[in-house]
């Protein structure tokens, strides 16, 4: 199933395609490998492939939560992953956490914006702009990601792809990938209860792979075209990482608006 992009005209399809181009988002210069991919537990990303994919370190070098870039001063992440300005380190073009060779850049935090609906209790509104103390360098590695309108509307069973350093049976140092499905909110509630799924949530998986614990924050994302959106932010799912349920991101249509106009006032 494709995504469903305005009305999928032509004209509407070129202009998305266009508009990417000239803003630079979405279209890494190292193409990922996502034809084949195993579904199952996911498997190694080609290094460079997902360029908007970040880092949040402790100044230790450890590794918490994942993020994206979505332009050259900003990073959007879980709240819940409660970055401190000048202290947490935010890292970009990173691919193998156990090499010392790769060229990476390393940035501080001059400010980190929760959303102001943000509930700790059930994760509603669970996202955080973080800005940069000085703008990162973009390079075919280092490229932000597309942001999904808010007028989206993405067919259940789209394959997307989520990225991250989180736990499998152990904790990787090669970044992940794994092709997810997108579940309806109908079927996602079904799983996790009437009110637990709110409009800000988007569920995918259920399919023999999860996000889990040090993917928080990091990105799931949907193609067309050669274009990569971003449709949701790793929040939360089964604390055991169990494949046979959904993950929920945070819905990044929904909350589209409010980044806009706090990346415009900041």
């Amino acid at each position: 199933p494709a995504l469903l992009w305005c009305f999928l005209s032509h004209s509407c399809l070129m202009n998305n395609v266009l508009r990417s181009v000239i803003t630079g988002c979405g279209v890494p210069a190292i193409k990922p490998q996502t034809i084949g991919s195993k579904i199952v537990n996911g498997q190694n990303a080609i290094s460079g492939s997902w360029p908007w994919q970040v880092s949040l370190q402790l100044p230790s070098g450890f590794h918490f939560c994942g993020g994206s870039l979505i332009n050259q001063n900003w990073v959007l992440t879980a709240a819940h992953c409660a970055v401190v300005v000048g202290y947490h380190r935010v890292i970009f073009g990173e691919h193998n956490h156990g090499s010392s060779v790769e060229p990476i850049q390393v940035k501080l935090v001059s400010k980190v914006i929760t959303h102001p609906l943000y509930s700790r209790a059930t994760f509603n509104n669970d996202i955080a702009l973080l800005k940069l103390s000085s703008p990162v360098t973009l390079t075919p590695r280092i490229s932000p990601v597309c942001l999904a309108p808010s007028t989206i509307n993405i067919l259940p069973g789209t394959r997307c792809f989520t990225t991250g350093w989180g736990r499998t049976a152990t904790t990787p140092l090669i970044l992940q990938q794994t092709g997810v499905p997108i579940i309806s909110p109908a079927v996602c509630r079904q799983i996790w209860g009437q009110s637990t799924i709110t409009d800000a949530m988007i569920c995918a998986g259920a399919s023999g792979s999860s996000s889990c614990q040090g993917d928080s924050g990091g990105p799931l994302v949907c193609e067309r075209s050669g274009v990569w959106s971003l449709v949701g932010s790793v929040s939360w799912g089964r604390n055991t990482c169990d494949t046979r349920f959904p993950a929920v991101y945070a819905r990044i249509s929904q909350l589209r608006s409010w980044i806009d106009r706090t990346i415009a006032s900041n």
